[in-house]
């Protein structure tokens, strides 16, 4: 049923333009409208969408010292990227919708290629030209995992872009940076840039465990080849490949102590308020991009066919502990290929009735290796003693004791989990509908997933003895042997619809006010970390059998069997988690006045979300996990201004306000009892987020050292946070002062800048794991000095 639903849907969307009305065979397509930065779906600009949206272009991103993705936080309002572990984790979160792991909750598209995983979205952003995020489900259009928005990286264009660009930089704490790119236009026909970056970090945060050596250091390079050829007025083919590497050291988390305070967690108190680890960690990565855009400009409309390409390896050390006991780490590697292709057919711009139609789908091998091993102080706190709480421990009652023999134990773990994804799509705009300026768009996605998980989670034998002793009774048998064996596939698939509304009126050019109602949603997935905490079950299982099989124990061993509870081994319950559903309403308006001095955009919105999607660390800190976590509802606002006072002088602000609560969330509290945390916020979502910034440009008279000095400040804020669903631990609002001075002679430029020049110190992620505390805070006063220039 599902997939003859897609067929005919298939056959709607792609037979929707042949009867697109009367084609304009007189109009002419030019050379530059094939040359210009291409937006596929789009068929208005930016501003005169019905969403609410931010541009952010190469001269902004300079300025407010954008690096890389996670460089956004409160620029954009209501968007926070929290810095905190290694490239593997890029959690974004927009309007309370947000993903710490597995599937992300907004997309990411580069030169309009979706990078489907995540762990490829922190990348260098050496040669980009803009950046463009837009809030709210954009599911429509962009299908699975766009429900909190999208974020549009675009490269330099070798056709708009000629010579040679050069920068070098360094800052304190021993970071260091180099990049050239050259851009070429051999031809009005072909064009193609080339180009490298190398970037050193020295490290913020010291390992007092290991002689305070720098925890956090991390060393990246990599290239991109961007090709553009026409050969044709109305043809264009635009290649990008590129290629990174990152070798990270990790992870920065403070210890805070205890959760609640034991004997046990006395030997850690010498180290509360420092990073102590025993163990190496770090994230290690290579990865490569490719993508090939074909544009085809018709009288009647423009065809786009998208085909990406991603590989993506990588290698994960944790000491999952986080502390210098010997309890267990993890070494995780993936390998991962993506293959995308997209058609979208849509029509040419200045037509009353606009529409966009296409079909997309995309396939993901994805292999991954997850062994966790656990030591003599994990297989004691987390098997040994878990078993041995079984046992009565009054004195009338008969003694028991269950000892492991094993110094280490490896969890092995093999997953494979490919997925694919097919949709098509229809989105109509009627323009003038029933006056001038008022316009109505409908429109609809049928989208289709798939996913599989193959797993092999098998560990070594588990050596253990057993003693038994009631008055002159004794029985023991030191030596038995458990297995633990998991091995097994599952498979799921979704089939979902994704309508979208919008109602506008323009009564000028970059002049509207909106209201769009839509569907998003993000896919489920399967929690491969949570096999370590499986076997662990398994093993209590296979203690038990081996318990019953011996014929030292055979006399007791129903008792004793009878104490130690069959755990239950759900695979597909622990495993599998849903889909997240939201339905947003959002109202708002783009508005440019003073003859465009002034731009301002303001939006309102709410968002009523179904099974949302919460990680957490399992409940023994074995690896981390997601649920559902049934219903939640996020409303607020956001205003971003920006004003030209002067021809010297411009102001921005941003502003967002987020209320995201749980409405209706069953958990267990510590009691075992089922608790309601109706009411309570989401965890990880800030309350506020906040940009106010400048610039100045001081105008020099000829013949001086330098042409302009341009000073930038920004102040970036966002709070309250809380991390924990309970609400019980959180970071209060709080903010960063960035400042920029730039020396510019002719394409040349010296820049000298300062982040967080108050040294504020903040919390940029908190966790309670194993019934301990940690934290990472953000990173404190860094300066540092920029050249560049081109040739």
């Amino acid at each position: 049923m599902k997939i003859r639903l897609l067929l005919l849907g298939a056959a709607w969307a792609v037979s929707f333009p042949l009867w697109a009305g009367e084609a304009d065979t007189l109009r002419t397509v030019q050379m530059d409208e094939v040359v210009v930065v291409a937006a596929p779906k789009e068929t208005r600009a930016l501003r005169e969408l019905p969403v609410a949206s931010t541009r952010l272009t190469q001269t902004q991103m300079r300025a407010k010292q954008v690096t890389g993705i996670k460089s956004l936080t409160a620029l954009i309002p209501n968007l926070f990227i929290p810095d905190y572990g290694s490239r593997l984790t890029t959690a974004v979160y927009i309007r309370g919708i947000g993903s710490r792991i597995n599937t992300p909750a907004v997309g990411l598209y580069v030169d309009n290629i979706p990078y489907i995983d995540k762990s490829a979205f922190d990348f260098n952003y050496a040669d980009i030209e803009q950046v463009e995020v837009l809030r709210g489900p954009q599911s429509m259009l962009y299908g699975r995992n766009t429900m909190g928005g999208l974020i549009k990286v675009q490269t330099k264009s070798p056709f708009t872009y000629q010579g040679t660009d050069i920068r070098l930089g360094a800052a304190t704490y021993g970071d260091y940076n180099a990049s050239l790119t050259h851009y070429h236009r051999i031809s009005s026909r072909f064009a193609f840039s080339a180009g490298g970056f190398y970037e050193h970090g020295g490290g913020f945060f010291k390992n007092s465990y290991k002689d305070n050596e720098r925890i956090d250091r991390s060393d990246a390079g990599g290239g991109r080849l961007h090709a553009m050829l026409l050969p044709m007025d109305n043809l264009k083919l635009d290649l990008n490949i590129s290629y990174e590497y990152s070798d990270q050291g990790g992870y920065p988390y403070y210890y805070l102590g205890p959760v609640e305070p034991t004997k046990a967690s006395e030997d850690l108190n010498e180290y509360e308020g420092r990073i102590a680890y025993n163990d190496p960690s770090g994230y290690w990565r290579s990865l490569l991009n490719g993508g090939l855009n074909i544009e085809w400009h018709t009288a009647a409309f423009t065809a786009s066919f998208i085909t990406g390409y991603q590989r993506l390896k990588d290698r994960m050390d944790m000491d999952q502990d986080f502390s210098p006991r010997d309890i267990f780490t993890l070494t995780q590697k993936q390998r991962s290929n993506t293959l995308s292709e997209e058609i979208v057919l849509k029509s040419n711009p200045g037509r009353r009735w606009q529409w966009t139609t296409g079909a997309f789908g995309f396939y993901q091998w994805l292999e991954t290796s997850a062994p966790v091993l656990f030591k003599r102080q994990g297989i004691e706190q987390l098997i040994e003693d878990n078993a041995n709480a079984s046992f009565p421990t009054s004195p009338q009652a008969p003694q028991m004791s269950l000892s492991i023999h094993n110094d280490r134990l490896l969890i092995g773990g093999d997953f494979s989990t490919p997925q694919m994804s097919g949709a098509i799509y229809h989105q109509s705009t009627w323009n003038d509908l029933l006056f001038p300026g008022l316009s109505f768009t409908a429109g609809l996605r049928l989208d289709y997933e798939k996913m599989w998980l193959d797993y092999a989670s098998v560990a070594d034998p588990l050596r253990f003895g057993f003693s038994f002793a009631m008055g002159a009774m004794q029985l023991e048998d030191p030596d038995m042997q458990a297995l633990s064996a998991l091995t097994g596939k599952m498979r799921h698939d979704y089939l979902q619809l994704l309508p979208k509304f919008s109602l506008q009126y323009e009564w000028s050019r970059d002049n509207n006010v909106y209201l769009t109602v839509a569907k998003g949603y993000r896919s489920g997935g399967y929690n491969i970390q949570m096999f370590s905490d499986l076997v662990q079950s398994n093993f209590i299982n296979g203690m038990k059998t081996a318990m019953e099989e011996s014929d030292l124990l055979a006399s007791i061993a129903p008792m004793v069997s009878a104490m130690m509870p069959e755990a239950d081994i759900d695979v597909e319950g622990t495993a599998l988690y849903r889909p997240e559903y939201t339905w947003s309403y959002e109202a708002g308006t783009h508005l440019t006045l003073w003859q465009g001095r002034l731009t301002a955009d303001v939006a309102a919105f709410l968002m009523q979300t179904r099974d949302q999607q919460l990680s957490q660390f399992s409940e023994n800190g074995m690896g981390r996990v997601t649920r559902n976590a049934g219903r939640s509802r996020s409303m607020g606002a956001e205003a971003s201004v920006t004003a030209l006072l002067t021809d010297d002088l411009t102001l921005n602000a941003a502003y967002g306000y987020t209320d995201a609560t749980f409405r209706n969330y069953l958990t267990v509290g510590g009691d075992g009892e089922a608790v309601n945390l109706r009411g309570r916020t989401v965890p990880f979502i800030p309350r506020h987020t906040l940009n106010v910034g400048g610039q100045y440009v001081f105008r020099l008279k000829p013949r001086k050292l330098f042409d302009r000095i341009v000073l930038n400040a920004d102040y970036n804020a966002a709070g309250r946070i809380y991390w924990t669903e309970e609400n019980t631990a959180s970071q209060p609002f709080y903010g960063t002062l960035n400042a920029r001075l730039s020396l510019e002679k002719g394409q040349g430029t010296v820049a000298l800048w300062v982040r967080n020049a108050f040294d504020k110190d903040y919390a940029s992620f908190y966790f309670e794991s194993m019934g301990h505390r940690f934290m990472q805070r953000g990173r404190p006063l860094q300066a540092g000095i920029e050249l560049r220039c081109r040739f």
